[in-house]
């Protein structure tokens, strides 16, 4: 069965700078549809950034210029490089997948898989 396994989160003050990985098994990450989601306490779970195949990569407006989603075919793992982070970015981050591509990336609805997550604290 498909697996996503996160790590890298942690605790950083504002302006750090974290990474944060999604291994995959089964899932192939080169060719496929691939997210992070993030999730603050008493807040919904929201689209932060995607990786499409043949499509491109998608930001949410918080976090244009300062993440940048990457993934590694030979590891078959995605990344999350996050710069200059703030104490809104404090939340549990999420990988996700689905199985195809087409309606809103953003979406928690359309994906198939989800990792366990991995905590990131920013303090001011």
């Amino acid at each position: 069965q498909v697996q996503l396994v996160e790590s890298g989160g942690g605790s950083v003050q504002a302006g750090g700078s974290l990474r944060l990985s999604c291994a995959a098994s089964i899932y192939t990450v080169s060719t496929g549809y691939m997210a992070w989601f993030r999730q603050a306490p008493g807040k919904e779970r929201e689209g932060v950034a995607a990786f499409e195949y043949l499509i491109g990569t998608y930001y949410d407006d918080s976090v244009k210029g300062r993440f940048t989603i990457s993934r590694d075919s030979a590891k078959n793992t995605v990344y999350l490089q996050m710069n200059n982070l703030k104490p809104e970015d404090t939340a549990m981050y999420y990988c996700a997948a689905r199985l195809r591509t087409g309606g809103r990336w953003y979406d928690r609805k359309e994906y198939n898989y989800w990792g366990q997550g991995t905590q990131v604290s920013v303090s001011s």
